[in-house]
């Protein structure tokens, strides 16, 4: 493997992926390190031509009059504040004697074969890696900062990381530490985000990209609802398969920020990282600071392109369960069932039900321990409640089991009520400023996981649990954000360090708990999609997706995730109706259908629901065995979208070998006077005749014709198609 060069006689790096370039090269002496070229793979290794290299507006060595013209204009690598870069940039410093400028040379490089880990931080990892790692310093404060670039064999992505190092004498203050920069030259560019609120999380947002800073963050202590830690820029003629998309996904579950610059002359720089809200980190003398890992993805094969790359690394790089290539378990949660009202009987009623029609695995949802009969009391007594489970859990469990189903519980671990057992003993655990009555969300409280011994309570409290009884399956929840930020163990100067600390204590905690039951099925949630990041897919391979499980509502949630993240990992249900978010009623079928796209489970009163639904679901669960392997590791092709057209949705995967694909086609709401639409499929083999229920066609036909698709009678009617060879 040889794609990453240093070409010494033009001072240049030149990274490639399997489909795209990244240039750097070195400028001046004591050089600089400037960003010459992201984009389509290029054959060159000499593209001076495309940089104006010899001649960047006069260097500093030979136009010291006019160094901040330079320093302002200059596309410098890893962009830092305080020296006439007057930009939105990547680095700000502080000295001990209060001064924030800083100046980074080049200093070394080196090349490496693999991919190394990030200490305390989700990373993706694999042997068919090379790594570059460039060192810059400035020789006054003694601050290195090392630029990782990782490229994997088999993928189109560029991963980025940043270790910053104090090699002075004196304690630094790292007030903005971003994971990467870079910057493109468009005029018609376009800025892609997902945002949202809770039960709406991840709708595309597209708007031009002006003058100035444009971008989304989080300052909640998780990757938020509102906005997911991605972006991506765009041609302004960028769809589905065509035009350029460059995207930027971050690779943490904290605080982060992500956005655009565009300066006077069109350049474009783009940025991720954590959020410098409320951040400073104090490096000592000797210590170092490893900033959270981005990957780059560059298209030229539109908006899908560039999701089936990002789709390609997650589950080939980042995801590590045991459970990441298996069929997951059809499994059925109480909580829209009963929400906090059940005991043992009611439970083992739903699972024997459940067991009759195939489901597969019952999840016990909040209210099963303490003095938990509302969301008002008892987080953090993780005791089982027994005058709900009478016999203690084993009991509930061997019952569950005897059926034949698996079973699963939910925790909230990283939540405290006032009104609990371990608040009483405990109040200085919870995160709060001293003196300040801290802010409730849904009456509870954040722990300090920063501090050993609330770690390891909680874990010991985990494990008791887990150890009890046969349990395969954890949900993770954690259902409000962070807020009056204070912790008793971290002395004034350290504690802006305090949000970051505490995402790493969660990391390490979900780390412990991985490693110690290799084989648990784990399933992150925040209060639904309030954490659904690369970060997380580090430690389970599904997130719960959204709160909101209606049917036509998820349809722009799971359009919005599944441009970046993996179908594999988005956690889909099937729900009652009325839905108990929207009211909305649609056809138990049409649920079913959605629910398909992502891991598939139930979230009803299976003994309660209409009887000719419960008899729809050993046909929903023989779909899901019979396709989900497909919808998993298959190529994803978005086709339609109801978010655009007001009117249809569909999507469609293709098997790697293009000998089979499954095409899902909603129709949410009925066109009068229209009968049928030709549906243009996507990724199929041109040569091959593909067959379906309803008739053949080669692939050309297919994609470039279209697949003809009648119009059915009423609102929120679905079809699924699938074709073989």
């Amino acid at each position: 493997m040889d794609r990453i060069k240093y070409i010494e006689k033009w001072r240049m790096f030149k990274l490639d992926t399997q489909h795209s370039s990244y240039i750097c090269a070195l400028v001046d002496e004591p050089a600089y390190l400037a960003q010459i070229y992201y984009g389509r793979r290029i054959s060159d290794d000499d593209v001076r031509s495309l940089a104006s290299i010899g001649d960047w507006g006069g260097v500093p060595s030979s136009n010291p009059r006019d160094k901040l013209t330079f320093t302002d204009s200059y596309p410098f690598e890893y962009p830092v504040s305080g020296c006439g870069d007057f930009r939105e940039t990547a680095l700000r410093v502080r000295t001990e004697s209060g001064h924030a400028a800083c100046e980074l040379f080049y200093s070394g490089h080196r090349i490496e074969e693999g991919k190394p880990s990030l200490e305390g931080l989700p990373a993706t990892f694999g042997d068919n890696a090379q790594t570059l790692i460039i060192t810059l310093k400035d020789p006054l404060i003694g601050l290195e900062a090392e630029l990782y670039y990782s490229v994997f064999e088999d993928s189109d992505a560029l991963i980025r990381s940043v270790k910053l190092v104090n090699g002075g004498k004196d304690a630094l203050y790292l007030e903005r530490a971003l994971s990467v920069a870079f910057e493109i030259r468009r005029t018609d560019a376009e800025l892609l985000t997902l945002n949202g609120a809770w039960a709406r999380e991840r709708h595309i947002q597209r708007n031009p990209v002006a003058y100035g800073y444009q971008g989304v963050f989080s300052r909640r202590g998780e990757s938020s609802h509102q906005h997911n830690p991605f972006i991506a820029v765009l041609s302004g003629d960028c769809r589905q398969e065509q035009g350029e998309a460059y995207g930027l996904s971050l690779c943490y579950s904290g605080n982060f920020r992500a956005g655009v610059f565009k300066d006077p002359f069109e350049r474009i720089r783009v940025m991720a990282g954590i959020d410098p809200e409320d951040f400073c980190w104090k490096l000592e003398p000797g210590d170092h600071f490893t900033c959270p890992e981005a990957a780059l993805v560059y298209s030229a094969q539109g908006l899908g392109g560039m999701s089936r790359t990002y789709h390609d690394l997650y589950r080939d790089h980042l995801i590590r369960s045991a459970w990441k290539d298996r069929l997951r378990p059809i499994l059925i949660n109480n909580w829209e069932a009963t929400y906090f009202d059940f005991d043992s009987e009611k439970l083992l009623a739903i699972a024997k039900e459940a067991a009759k029609s195939g489901i597969e695995m019952l999840v016990m949802d909040d209210g099963w321990f303490g003095n938990r009969y509302d969301d008002n009391r008892a987080l953090g007594d993780w005791q089982v409640n027994e005058e709900k489970l009478k016999g203690g859990l084993k009991k509930l469990v061997d019952g569950v089991n005897a059926l034949g189903l698996k079973f699963g519980i939910w925790f909230e671990p990283e939540m405290v009520s006032p009104d609990s057992e371990l608040y009483r003993a405990h109040p200085d655990w919870a995160i709060a400023v001293p003196g300040r009555k801290a802010g409730l969300g849904r009456n509870q409280y954040v722990l300090d996981l920063t501090r050993p011994e609330v770690s390891e309570h909680v874990f010991r409290c985990l494990t008791e649990v887990l150890d009890s009884a046969n349990i395969e399956y954890v949900k993770w929840d954690m259902n409000r954000p962070l807020s009056d930020l204070g912790s008793l163990e971290l002395p004034p100067e350290r504690m802006g360090e305090f949000s970051h600390r505490y995402m790493l204590a969660v990391y390490a905690l979900q780390e412990k708990l991985i490693k110690r039951y290799p084989e648990l099925l784990l399933e992150n949630c925040s209060g639904g999609g309030g954490r659904f990041d690369a970060g997380m897919l580090y430690y389970s391979p599904q997130i719960w997706c959204s709160d909101d499980t209606d049917a036509i509502e998820r349809l722009a949630i799971q359009e919005g995730t599944a441009l970046v993240y993996p179908l594999s990992c988005m956690g889909a249900h099937v729900s009652d109706c009325p839905n108990h978010i929207t009211g909305r009623s649609t056809p138990f079928e049409t649920r079913g259908q959605v629910a398909l796209a992502g891991t598939f489970g139930y979230e009803l009163d299976i003994t309660r629901i209409p009887a000719e639904d419960r008899a729809r679901i050993p046909g929903q669960v023989e779909l899901y065995k019979k396709y989900h392997m497909l919808i998993a590791q298959g190529d994803y092709y978005r086709l339609e979208s109801y978010g655009e057209n007001g009117a249809v949705d569909a999507w469609m995967v293709v098997s790697r070998d293009k000998s089979e694909a499954l095409v899902s086609f909603l129709q949410v709401k009925n066109v009068p006077n229209k009968y049928w639409m030709g549906l243009k499929l996507a990724g199929l083999d041109p040569e091959r005749l593909y067959r379906w229920e309803e008739g053949e066609a080669h692939g050309d036909s297919l994609m470039y014709a279209g697949l003809m698709i009648h119009y059915m009678p009423g609102d929120f009617r679905g079809k699924l198609i699938h074709l073989t060879t």
